[in-house]
């Protein structure tokens, strides 16, 4: 996987994936809509960052490129891909225990801001990270 080319997409299943971490020179799109959501992305190889409805939804510093996203009310899941290791946030739900999970395995255990953010770091190797962030 190398980026994606539009910056953000709709999938075959109905999820997004965005970003492009290869990106030298920052780039965005506005107003894309799914469904009744609008959202932006920012992106490039020293950060990429999306929008939902005017809201944090994900950051990371450095870049990243994010594949398959979902979001529930249980939380969210997707691949990420990445040079080097990445600090990541997430808004969610306010001051709630969710547990961060990397490739199916436990990370942490982390309690969200009173403004609903998850900050989490990933290390890079050669793969995609499969990355699930789930309430309690």
């Amino acid at each position: 996987m190398a980026g994606i080319v539009e910056l953000i997409k709709i999938e075959e299943s109905g999820n997004i994936s965005f970003g492009n971490h290869l990106m030298e020179n920052k780039k965005k799109i506005n107003d894309f809509e799914v469904g009744a959501d609008i959202y932006k992305v920012k992106t490039f190889a020293n950060f990429t960052k999306l929008e939902k409805n005017g809201r944090l939804l994900f950051e990371s510093a450095p870049g990243t490129t994010v594949y398959e996203m979902s979001l529930d009310d249980k939380g969210i899941e997707f691949y990420l891909e990445g040079d080097k290791a990445a600090a990541v946030t997430v808004e969610l739900e306010a001051e709630t225990y969710y547990n961060v999970f990397i490739d199916d395995r436990i990370s942490g255990r982390l309690k969200s801001s009173v403004s609903g953010k998850v900050n989490f770091s990933v290390d890079f190797d050669e793969e995609t990270k499969k990355i699930r962030v789930s309430k309690e």
